[in-house]
């Protein structure tokens, strides 16, 4: 050992010194922090809010107000009562019914079973405490004062409730038999619907990847075409096709089509593009090697499928499971449209809110639902860090070789799942056409003549272009910045990964969960964003959040093929970040700042869930439309509605196509070389 180095190995460690923050960088970090906030503050704190909502419980305290009547001379001679005394002794209110909501008022006269406001009787009334509060008209009082009323004026005193914190919410919802039982219908609906759409679909992605059949492309293209329209529409289809007056109706035997059977033949149509897209890439991605070796050892085709095939697609399996699972037990609009009386979690917030106003048991529920909907996000992302790399640089190309009895197997089996999809949008429009279903069946445009009808008119579906094209504009602008700064940045390494956990985030949060949580933030006067609320700006907001994890990996995997040599790059040139990021960056990424462009417009015409709470009368949605107007009995224009989402978004995919491929021909000349 040299006398230097047993120098170096004697000297104490001296202190570690950072390196100086660049210019660029802060910029960077100060950038990222932004965005960081604006997830804060549209998904953080409004989740927050709604789980305090959850846990605050409301209820007329009678013991807070004392009484006192005077007689007909206007002589205060009794003696004061509280109205909780009095009510023991009437038995005027049951106990049950003094639990309310935020909103919630009880009239005093109930607690005087004599009471008439033309009495010369005079009243007396306070709280005992600053607790208490109650209303004379419209004023609220809330001091410990007497105040003293005529009859005409007492009739007009309204008790409020109290506010406390506490699990009673969550108690009474598990002990509601009716509304427990909405999370065994969820589960049941959710696992049948999984296990139906992951086998439908890999059969499907199996044929196109695995045979020589022929009209792949058609396939490929009719399996994607359920993703164009909102989930509604599957159910207004199964109406028209086994609904009391449907033209399959026989088909049924006697069973009905609202309920259990109708969710879970709507889910497969719409959750079968998300399980076929997972599906078909895990499947496209195989080692022909691994096939000549089960040839070699003589292993059987049906053994060589458990052994081989299977395998490989496994993790593509468990994740097309877990977000079909995940999709059907959030989705709030098919079973609304078909369920009937089948009560699921989703629209049993719908229920809780709109239905009865108890904004407290609204977000029970939520809670409830953003269990199972988390679970199975979590569990999706275990199983994805644990997959490995299945195809190397020494694998080779699967390549099916022709085999005329398989080939037409599977073309037959696409062609009945390909006439499950046209069916049900074949349906929608005919219904549309149809003058009126079914006994005058000539074809009419009357159907389209929105502004005739509840839902908002030709406006709410001008409204959706508008917010999908803001969404898509805003939303990529957002995402696509956000991710380049989380994976460009240099060090800050716990920042970046709190980033990158508000960025996963919204995947798991359902979006009827995500639109209550906004009433209660956004709706808050003190809240100086209440702006916004009832806006197009919120809705947008809402819109980017909701859809904001797809995006944000969509970009995040396209910014990680390119080299960070480009960086060190352009800092031994002296050149400044944003500098690289317009010219270099943006034109290299531009396939996948298109793709997440045309997904946030689609999912933006088709969102029902995350908006129904949000939307005001000026701003009115074509998929709210579709069930404002299924709700009031339209069924035929609301078919109409849907098709045009359809029709809308087909349109932006074909649009996009054509751009992209003219633009990437500008941009993307370099991987020609």
């Amino acid at each position: 050992m040299s006398l230097l180095q047993t120098t170096a190995d004697t000297l104490p460690a001296g202190p570690v010194v950072k390196g100086k923050l660049s210019r660029d960088d802060i910029l960077m970090r100060g950038g990222m922090m932004v965005i960081a906030l604006y997830l804060v503050i549209t998904l953080v704190l409004p989740l927050f809010a709604m789980f305090s909502k959850s846990f605050s419980t409301y209820q007329i305290e009678l013991a807070q107000y004392e009484v006192q009547v005077s007689d007909e001379t206007g002589q205060f001679n009794t003696p004061a009562f509280t109205l909780a005394d009095r009510n023991n002794q009437l038995e005027a209110v049951p106990q049950d019914d003094l639990r309310t909501g935020s909103d919630g008022r009880l009239g005093a006269t109930k607690f005087f079973p004599d009471f008439s406001f033309r009495s010369p009787v005079m009243y007396r009334i306070r709280n005992i405490d600053d607790g208490g509060r109650f209303l004379v008209g419209s004023a609220l009082k809330d001091d410990t004062n007497w105040y003293e009323l005529d009859s005409n004026t007492f009739r007009r005193v309204q008790l409020r409730p109290v506010k406390s914190t506490g699990i009673d919410n969550f108690v009474n919802y598990f002990s509601t038999p009716a509304l427990f039982n909405s999370i065994k219908n969820s589960l049941m609906i959710s696992v049948i619907s999984t296990i139906i759409t992951v086998t439908l679909a890999f059969w499907f992605a199996y044929a196109l990847n695995r045979s020589c059949m022929r009209f792949k492309g058609l396939f490929r293209l009719i399996a994607m075409a359920p993703i164009l329209v909102p989930s509604l529409l599957p159910g207004i289809a199964l109406v028209y096709l086994f609904g009391a007056q449907g033209i399959l109706k026989e088909l049924m035997f006697g069973a009905s089509i609202y309920g259990p059977i109708g969710i879970v033949i709507g889910s497969v149509f719409f959750t079968f593009p998300h399980a076929f897209l997972i599906i078909s890439t895990a499947l496209a991605i195989s080692d022909a090697r691994l096939y000549e070796a089960a040839v070699s050892l003589k292993a059987s085709p049906w053994r060589t499928f458990w052994r081989v095939t299977i395998p490989g697609a496994r993790y593509g399996l468990i994740s097309a499971a877990f977000v079909v699972f995940n999709l059907v037990i959030t989705d709030f609009g098919l079973p609304k449209v078909i369920g009937g009386q089948f009560n699921v979690l989703a629209v049993d917030i719908y229920k809780q809110v709109i239905g009865q106003q108890n904004f407290e048991m609204g977000a029970v529920v939520s809670v409830v639902l953003i269990i199972p909907a988390i679970l199975a996000f979590a569990i999706d992302r275990l199983v994805q860090s644990k997959q490995v790399a299945l195809l190397t640089a020494r694998s080779v190309p699967y390549a099916p070789t022709p085999n005329a009895k398989t080939d037409n197997f599977f073309l037959i089996y696409c062609s009945v799942v390909a006439l499950f999809v046209v069916g049900i949008l074949a349906i929608c429009q005919f219904a549309a056409l149809i003058k009126f279903w079914p006994y005058d069946l000539s074809l009419s445009l009357n159907n389209y003549q929105f502004d005739k009808m509840d839902g908002g008119g030709w406006g709410a579906y001008y409204n959706s272009i508008k917010l999908a094209i803001l969404t898509a504009i805003i939303g990529t602008s957002v995402v696509f910045f956000g991710a380049y700064l989380v994976d460009k940045s240099n060090g800050f390494r716990t920042g970046r990964a709190i980033f990158q956990m508000f960025a996963m985030l919204p995947m798991a949060i359902p979006g009827m969960v995500l639109g209550l949580a906004y009433i209660f933030f956004f709706n808050n006067p003190e809240n100086p964003l209440n702006t916004i609320y009832g806006t197009m700006a919120i809705l947008v907001v809402c819109t980017v959040t909701h859809f904001y994890t797809v995006s944000h990996l969509t970009a995040v995997t396209a910014l990680k093929q390119m080299d960070r040599e480009f960086e060190s790059v352009s800092a031994s040139l002296k050149q400044p970040t944003l500098k690289l990021f317009s010219r270099v960056t943006v034109p290299v990424c531009m396939p996948a700042i298109l793709d997440i462009s045309i997904y946030l417009f689609v999912n933006a015409m088709t969102t029902v869930s995350a908006v129904v709470f949000l939307y005001s009368p000026k701003t009115a949605l074509a998929s709210i439309a579709v069930l404002n107007m299924d709700d009031a009995g339209d069924i035929a224009p609301a078919a109409a509605m849907g098709m045009m989402i359809f029709y809308t978004n087909a349109a932006a995919r074909i649009l996009h196509l054509l751009v992209s491929k003219r633009l990437l021909k500008r941009t993307q000349a370099w991987r020609q070389r």
